[in-house]
């Protein structure tokens, strides 16, 4: 099912006229509809708060979605083109914003400066996942928050196998995105503790939307 959640505080003219945007490009999923974001992105913005880094651009429509408590977003992007549509949106949003070239793999901020970071399909679609879970650990400070939003292999073992089955497919339509992968799992692996988690289906594919934080040693 999907998650519902309810709207966090964002400015009333907050995104007016810059379309519904798209979670990545790989995925061109709409952030929001008009004034009302998507419930995944509600979800992924909800309470957020001081430094918050997200992984992927899309075209820079999702910065319009983060409640004015956050002082800064950055957002590291690969792709020129799409830093460069994000830059587009920067007269619509209150924060400061940083776009910064980089790769969930080498993310280009300091260790333990960020309170929050945020992966919309884009864990899903990491070459070296592990390296990727290890960055965001790294930048997050004490207490910090991961958001994610992505696929995940289904707890049906017939669904998962057909998922598996569809990966090699799948992965180049859609920007080497891995249905099957086990994103939880991973998640717990790298030192987090997840403290919610909801699974939903869309398109008959498996998907979670929840947030972790780094465990405490």
């Amino acid at each position: 099912m999907v998650v519902h959640v309810p709207q966090p505080s964002v400015p009333p003219d907050a995104g007016e006229g810059v379309g519904s945007g798209m979670e990545q490009f790989h995925h061109p999923r709409p952030v929001r509809w008009g004034a009302t974001m998507t419930p995944q992105r509600r979800r992924l913005m909800e309470g957020l708060s001081g430094r918050v880094l997200e992984v992927g651009a899309g075209d820079g429509v999702k910065l319009t979605c983060y409640p004015a408590a956050c002082e800064e977003v950055v957002l590291v992007e690969s792709d020129p083109f799409l830093r460069a549509a994000a830059r587009l949106v920067l007269d619509d949003v209150p924060m400061r914003v940083r776009i910064l070239g980089g790769n969930a793999s080498q993310l280009p901020v300091e260790p333990g400066t960020c309170d929050a970071v945020v992966c919309s399909l884009a864990l899903c679609c990491a070459p070296h996942l592990d390296t990727a879970l290890g960055e965001i650990h790294r930048v997050l400070r004490p207490g910090g928050e991961l958001r994610f939003h992505e696929h995940q292999r289904s707890v049906n073992p017939a669904m998962a196998l057909a998922e598996a089955m569809v990966t090699p497919v799948w992965a180049r339509v859609c920007g080497g995105c891995h249905p099957a992968r086990d994103v939880v799992a991973a998640i717990e692996r790298a030192g987090f503790v997840i403290d919610r988690l909801d699974r939903f289906a869309r398109w008959h594919i498996s998907h979670v939307i929840g947030s972790a934080r780094p465990a405490v040693t």
